[in-house]
């Protein structure tokens, strides 16, 4: 009598080398801001060159969140995740940073798909900014914010990974 086997475990990583070898190499991204309440979701292209908003997800239980996300995986041919990792101003982790490395690892018993790290400092503020800016209302700003939040996060991570070494 054989023993299941577990599901293959995904990768995290702070490393864009180590994240472009373990992603294939061609493939859509999603980007993730996970908050408490949400989790925002932006989409590369298929070149990895442009990331655009993709969805907000009402956090509710993990099984829940994981299910709407690895459906939005399967359903546009994501290769790896970029998930914000929320460092303080001074490059310290605090609570928040430790959720989100539980995130990562959660997704990982889940999934064989890689997961990159990026530092995701100030990338609210930015959508805020962007968002007023745009003239859009304090209701619509609610809204957007965590999906442009997610696009800001996983455009500065194409841009980076793109970058020739």
């Amino acid at each position: 009598m054989s023993t299941p086997h577990p599901p293959p475990q995904g990768l995290t990583t702070e490393d864009q080398q180590q994240f472009r070898d373990a992603a294939a190499p061609a493939g859509r991204l999603i980007g993730i801001d996970g908050g408490t309440k949400t989790l925002g979701l932006a989409l590369s292209d298929v070149r990895r060159t442009i990331a655009s908003p993709l969805e907000t997800i009402r956090r509710t239980k993990f099984t829940a969140d994981a299910t709407r996300l690895f459906s939005l995986v399967a359903e546009h041919g994501v290769t790896g995740l970029v998930l914000g990792l929320p460092r303080n101003l001074d490059g310290t982790e605090g609570p928040r940073a430790q959720a989100t490395r539980a995130l990562a690892r959660n997704l990982n018993k889940l999934s064989p798909l890689p997961v990159l790290l990026w530092d995701e400092r100030l990338t609210t503020a930015e959508a805020e900014r962007m968002l007023i800016g745009a003239d859009q209302t304090r209701k619509r700003r609610a809204e957007v914010i965590d999906k442009l939040a997610a696009t800001i996060i996983l455009q500065s991570a194409l841009d980076r990974i793109n970058r020739p070494v």
